[in-house]
């Protein structure tokens, strides 16, 4: 049988994902990494002893993970070991409320009978909402790309589909369930998880918070780095060919078919199929056609990394420290494209609490680096201190000794993704939330995308998806050009 060739541009958690589950099938991949390092946004830093996480910093849906490690013929607990977060994180409100939010039922049914005792009915209500759009989702959604057809039974599915409040927006959805103006504000923060706003979503997002409370969350004993260095090491072991600092200036076509690619430096690289694991916004590019214009993007972020000379006490490994007006600080990012006054802060302190990982929303609109200035950057910092000492988070400032910055701009040149947009498009309204760009390119044959800026979406474990969508398309096509 002549062998197939696969050749992936770019090697991000999707890209990887991708390549493993090809190459356990019989092909042969070459992915293509335009940066020094594998990983995409799930990437790492280190300076002067610390390391650093600078993509996502917890984990949902763990079987998704040991799912795409068994594709390849390996064990996830055999490259990473997820530790359950128990509480999930800690919420911190500009009034001076804290409590902790975890999965453990009764620790928080405890906590919302303090809080807000008259929302515990709708809590429940709430979680059913999700829990039906979850059966839903995880039976299409979340299995193949929004214009294939059905497999045969996944149309019972459906028999789940909320007729009442999953269809409309977002936070009116979290309103009619909860009164509690601190859940309201806690529930309303899930569509940022996708870098989307919770007064322009749809309500059918209230599946991520259903997820995150039914399945958990998780760390990874060493960083979240380790699921991709898990990934890179079933890679080489099969034989993919992994080529980093290697960057592809255009995908080569036949007629109306993908065939190859061209690096910078003029070589050539044939193949029957092409995956982009990329902004979908540079695929016409690399075609050699026009850019199309942006669509409407989701949320870049603000992100600081510090390394403190002694632990930093007394916090949880994850805390949400909320601005005073909400719905001020999404139309200042959404409306206005600027860094809000008061932006709420969330802040990773993994491990023994010597690094800290901060981050607060920033528009992903525009030329990204003409916007971020050195000026703009300090002014974000400050606001980024001032929301922390208002939530009576410790001033840790006097114990840096490493630090970092990533503003937009950096996100934009780093991962090539414009306007330093993390997860694409956003997702208000239904276009952009369930027609995002198809894992099977509809102008070229044998071309495919992969990612969090492809079908399904934004997020570590869709991301992964992604990756078994476009691996069963490839099959299935493979299968159907060898019918008589």
């Amino acid at each position: 049988m002549k062998t197939r060739n696969a050749v992936v541009v770019g090697g991000g958690l999707g890209g990887l994902a991708a390549g493993v589950r090809l190459r356990a099938a019989g092909w042969q991949v070459t992915i293509c990494e335009a940066g020094p390092t594998f990983g995409g946004k799930m990437n790492t830093w280190s300076k002067d002893g610390f390391t650093f996480d600078t993509g996502p910093s917890l984990i949902t849906m763990p079987w998704v993970f040991r799912d795409t490690f068994a594709a390849a013929g390996a064990r996830l607990e055999d490259h990473v070991e997820l530790i359950p977060l128990d509480p999930i994180c800690e919420y911190r409100f500009d009034d001076g409320m804290r409590f902790d939010y975890g999965s453990q039922l009764p620790d928080w049914l405890a906590t919302l009978r303090k809080i807000a005792p008259g929302d515990v009915d709708g809590f429940f209500a709430f979680l059913n909402l999700g829990a039906r759009l979850f059966e839903v989702s995880e039976a299409t959604f979340f299995r193949r790309s929004p214009f294939e057809a059905p497999a045969p039974g996944e149309w019972r599915a459906l028999r789940h589909v909320p007729l009442r409040h999953g269809w409309g927006n977002y936070r009116k959805a979290v309103e009619h369930f909860f009164q509690s103006p601190y859940l309201r504000q806690l529930y309303s923060r899930y569509p940022t998880y996708v870098g989307s706003s919770p007064y322009l979503s749809p309500a059918t997002l209230a599946v991520i918070p259903y997820i995150e409370y039914a399945f958990g969350g998780y760390a990874v004993r060493g960083g979240l780095y380790g699921i991709v260095e898990g990934l890179l090491s079933i890679a080489r072991e099969k034989g993919v060919e992994l080529r980093s600092s290697t960057r592809v200036a255009r995908i080569l076509t036949s007629g109306a078919k993908a065939n190859g690619v061209e690096l910078e430096n003029g070589e050539r690289i044939a193949a029957d199929v092409v995956i982009v694991n990329g902004d979908a916004e540079f695929t016409q590019g690399l075609l050699g056609k026009p850019v199309p214009p942006p669509r409407s993007r989701s949320m870049s972020g603000f992100v600081q990394l510090f390394g403190l000379r002694q632990p930093l006490k007394g916090i949880r490994e994850h805390t949400v420290c909320f601005s005073a007006d909400y719905q001020r600080e999404f139309s200042q990012i959404f409306h206005h494209q600027r860094f809000p006054d008061d932006p709420t802060v969330y802040v990773n302190a993994p491990g023994n609490g010597t690094t800290l990982f901060v981050m607060a929303n920033a528009p992903g609109v525009g030329d990204a680096s003409a916007v971020w200035t050195d000026s703009m950057a300090a002014s974000a910092r400050q606001r980024v201190f001032d929301r922390l000492g208002l939530a009576g988070f410790p001033d840790f400032r006097g114990d840096v000794v490493v630090s970092d910055t990533w503003t937009p701009a950096r996100i934009e040149s780093s991962y090539l993704t414009p306007g330093g947009s993390i997860y694409g498009s956003d997702s208000h309204g239904w276009r952009n939330a369930f027609l995002r760009p198809s894992n099977r390119n509809p102008d070229v044959s044998g071309l495919y995308h992969v990612g969090g800026t492809t079908h399904p979406g934004g997020g570590t474990p869709t991301v992964l998806m992604s990756a078994a969508i476009v691996a069963r398309q490839i099959g299935a096509r493979q299968i159907g050009a060898r019918k008589p």
